[in-house]
């Protein structure tokens, strides 16, 4: 894993290292204040380019073309609002995806299934252990998002996304998030109205560089990825892990999200 990871910044092998409680409790700050944490250049920026240059072949030929038009929550209709609601404007989201089934020797399967990144994963988010997930296509994704894309509005279904960069866009491709807009008690059907109105002064936007480890807590914090601009996509690993061991997708789920099911 040396070859792949910068493990001297980030010793994701020596648990027991005063250097590995440091980043866990400095990861649990930033969930904490932000509702994300970033591990920069955790997969060394050029093994990330190489990683994507090796998928390009299979994203031009073999993805699935994912297409949605959606509202914030992924519901047809919210039974507390009305369907004509501000809150349940409907976008747009675009992708190509890859599944694990197709990312056999990839550095982005590698390191999804390296067992001290669950290990840490579920330390930073205190949590007692955490699972690869079992299912032969979602467990590892790669989205690759062409200009014009873009991953539109919406609140997480999970607590928790974990995700690698492989290669940024040209331009535009900003993380853009509002933390902590509802909560369990108050969905805040007012101020995700505003939020998608463009008139909440609260939402924040990143950057990210090839090769960042991002954790993001999204289930209560809307987030969306802006268009990509240039020729250049920008494409992403998204890694499945869960509190509980082989959970894998129904066949429905697996032929929406991927156009197939195994």
């Amino acid at each position: 894993m040396k070859d792949l990871l910068d493990l001297e910044r980030y010793p994701l092998e020596q648990p027991n290292s005063p250097e590995y409680a440091a980043l866990v409790a400095k990861c649990r700050a930033d969930l904490d204040r932000d509702g994300m944490f970033n591990l920069v250049d955790f997969l060394r920026p050029d093994v990330a380019q190489a990683a994507a240059n090796a998928l390009k072949p299979a994203m031009a030929k073999d993805a699935f073309t994912h297409k949605r038009r959606h509202n914030i929550y992924f519901k047809k209709s919210m039974p507390d609002i009305a369907d004509d609601h501000p809150a349940l404007k409907k976008f747009d989201t675009i992708n190509h995806v890859l599944c694990a089934d197709q990312l056999n020797g990839n550095a982005a399967m590698k390191i999804y299934e390296w067992a001290p990144l669950a290990v840490f994963l579920a330390k930073t988010m205190n949590k007692a252990v955490l699972y690869p997930m079992q299912d032969p296509l979602a467990r590892v994704n790669v989205m690759a998002y062409p200009k014009g894309a873009a991953l539109n509005w919406h609140f997480d279904r999970a607590e928790f996304t974990t995700t690698l960069l492989l290669q940024a866009p040209s331009g535009g491709g900003e993380f853009e998030y509002r933390t902590d807009l509802r909560n369990a008690d108050d969905p805040n059907y007012e101020g995700v109205a505003r939020l998608l109105q463009g008139r909440d002064p609260k939402v924040q936007r990143i950057n990210a560089t090839p090769g960042t480890l991002n954790v993001f807590r999204g289930i209560n914090t809307p987030h969306r990825v802006t268009p990509i601009e240039g020729d250049r996509d920008r494409m992403i690993a998204v890694y499945s892990f869960y509190d509980r061991p082989d959970v894998v997708f129904t066949k429905e789920e697996q032929t929406g999200f991927y156009g197939r099911y195994i």
